[in-house]
């Protein structure tokens, strides 16, 4: 696995990890075509947030994105997942800020345990999300 700083020609495969991991999420609404989707990724996210990829071979296999002080966007292709590509993408984000917020889906229960196993506490929770969907705020701070 390798970890470096994405580029606009990680687009489509970030938006492979990205449509796969949440076509597994039973309880997400589906509000964008896969073409609106990809749209946002090229134009929205990798111009405005710093973005990391992990990639296996040739192909990006997680990514992370940051804005400020919030990880906007954690997310491994379902056939990578369990094999620390998450693990090493937070701990890259965590390198990079010394405090973190991210907000995730309360019905995301394996994220919530992986979110806690790696030092985030709860922060809140609340609905305000694209999915009208109940959600969790969480925070990590260094200490040092």
């Amino acid at each position: 696995m390798f970890i470096r700083k994405a580029t606009e020609t990680d687009a489509d495969q970030i938006g492979d990890v990205f449509l796969a991991a949440r076509a597994q999420m039973a309880y997400l609404p589906r509000l964008h075509t896969d073409e609106e989707t990809r749209w946002w990724i090229s134009n929205v996210v990798l111009p405005s947030h710093e973005v990391w990829v992990a990639s296996r071979g040739a192909r990006v296999a997680g990514f992370a994105a940051l804005r400020e002080e919030w990880l906007e966007h954690l997310y491994v292709a379902p056939s990578a997942q369990g094999s620390g590509i998450g693990a090493a993408l937070l701990d890259r984000a965590k390198h990079a800020r010394p405090r973190l917020d991210l907000h995730v889906f309360q019905a995301n229960e394996g994220a919530i345990r992986f979110y806690e196993r790696h030092g985030f506490t709860l922060a809140g929770t609340g609905d305000d999300n694209e999915e009208s969907l109940p959600d969790a705020h969480y925070r990590w701070e260094s200490s040092t």
